[in-house]
C-alpha cells in the first residue's frame, strides 16, 4: 500500500469518527503533541496543542450538534501534508452565542490541511 493509500484511509477513519461521535477513534492516528486550528473567515478562532487538548476540545463539541457529517469531495496529496475539500452539514443541538439557534441546519464547503510525519497526523487545519 502506498503513503497516499495509508493516508487516504487514515483522513477516512478519522472523518468516519467524527461523524459518529467517536472521540476516541479519531484520536487514534494523531501524533501527542497534534496540533489543530479552526480557521473561520480567515481568522484563526480556535487552537488547541498536545493530544490531550484535542479531545477535550472534541469531547465538548460532540454537544454542539445532533447530527454532523463531514464529506469528502476530493484530495490533494503533497509530500507532508493532504488537502481535503470537505462539505460539512449538521443540526445544532443547543442555542449557540453567534446566533444560531437549537435545530438550525448549517451547510458548508470547506477544507481541511492534515500534516503528517510518517503516518502520524500531527497538524490539522479546518478552514471554512
Amino acid at each position: 500500500m502506498s503513503n497516499n493509500e495509508i493516508r487516504k484511509n487514515i483522513i477516512e477513519n478519522y472523518i468516519n469518527s467524527y461523524n459518529n461521535f467517536d472521540v476516541e477513534n479519531m484520536l487514534k492516528d494523531l501524533d501527542e503533541n497534534i496540533v489543530f486550528r479552526n480557521v473561520a473567515n480567515g481568522e484563526v478562532n480556535l487552537t488547541t496543542e498536545g493530544i490531550a487538548a484535542f479531545k477535550a476540545q472534541a469531547e465538548e463539541a460532540k454537544n454542539i450538534f445532533s447530527q454532523r457529517e463531514q464529506k469528502i469531495n476530493d484530495l490533494k496529496f503533497g509530500a507532508d501534508e493532504v488537502l481535503a475539500e470537505i462539505l460539512y452539514n449538521g443540526i445544532v443541538a443547543v442555542d449557540l452565542p453567534n446566533g444560531l439557534k437549537r435545530g438550525s441546519k448549517i451547510e458548508l464547503g470547506g477544507k481541511s490541511i492534515f500534516r503528517f510525519v510518517g503516518n502520524k497526523i500531527v497538524e490539522i487545519e479546518d478552514i471554512s
